[in-house]
């Protein structure tokens, strides 16, 4: 909640007084549906993912988020009616397989995080359509500061009553650890500010390139989360999770060099 005010404040400064971006209005009832569905849809999937991590290990998490792609190139189609080359396509399987193969080897299984991981990943998924098709449609062509200044209040609206009713300790909590960490407000700004940056710059990414390739690109940093899920937490792995994940990365490297090759 803290990330989405800082984005909120930070998008209206950056418009209002910096003029860095021209500042665009609604249009139409659509559209603000369309926002605020891509604001509920965003808080979804982050609530979806944190909530997978009480029963997945990261990697795990990382690995099952690879899906990413087959879910986005899923709603891409339905949404917009939009193909890819069918060799594209193709390497979205190993992508999807490795995922599965890597479930059946992944000695933390659990039912629930795996179905709370999978809902997040079909969210994002969504959300990276959604938004597709608000910066880039001739109807819609909102610019991506703008779009992160009418998510961010939406999604704060939505994630508040959330956060008072599942965290009812929330504020005691903050507080004590404001008194016994003195840096703790500079941390939450420096990291409000990166959320932002991180934002934005998946709005550009999306506008210029596609929301495909976007979750694609997003997997090569999954894989490196892997690596660095196993050596700071230890938690095991098995011959059959590594070909799993294995099988997944070279997925994605077969993705991209289909994409350079059909561009």
């Amino acid at each position: 909640m803290c990330h989405m005010t800082a984005c909120a404040v930070l998008s209206y400064v950056s418009i209002v007084f910096l003029k860095i971006a021209p500042f665009q209005r609604i249009k139409s009832r659509s559209q603000f549906f369309r926002i605020a569905t891509l604001s509920v849809v965003f808080c979804g999937s982050v609530v979806g993912g944190n909530i997978s991590l009480r029963y997945l290990p990261v990697s795990f998490n990382q690995a099952v988020g690879a899906t990413t792609p087959f879910f986005t190139a899923l709603f891409a189609f339905l949404m917009t009616t939009k193909q890819e080359a069918w060799v594209t396509y193709g390497c979205l399987v190993p992508i999807v397989t490795g995922v599965i193969i890597a479930s059946g080897g992944e000695p933390s299984f659990h039912l629930y995080g795996f179905i709370m991981c999978i809902g997040a990943t079909a969210a994002r998924a969504f959300k990276s359509v959604l938004q597709g098709v608000l910066l880039s449609s001739e109807g819609e062509k909102l610019n991506s500061m703008n779009l992160l200044l009418y998510m961010s209040p939406i999604a704060v609206l939505v994630l508040l009553p959330a956060a008072l009713v599942m965290e009812p300790n929330v504020v005691d909590v903050t507080m004590t650890l404001a008194t016994e960490h003195r840096y703790l407000g500079l941390l939450i700004l420096v990291n409000s500010a990166m959320a932002y940056g991180a934002n934005l710059l998946n709005f550009l990414v999306t506008k210029h390139t596609s929301a495909l390739t976007l979750q694609v690109l997003g997997n090569a940093k999954g894989a490196v989360a892997v690596v660095i899920s196993i050596l700071i937490f230890q938690n095991p792995v098995t011959f059959i999770g590594i070909a799993g994940y294995t099988m997944t990365v070279m997925g994605v490297v077969a993705y991209g060099e289909s994409k350079r090759r059909h561009k």
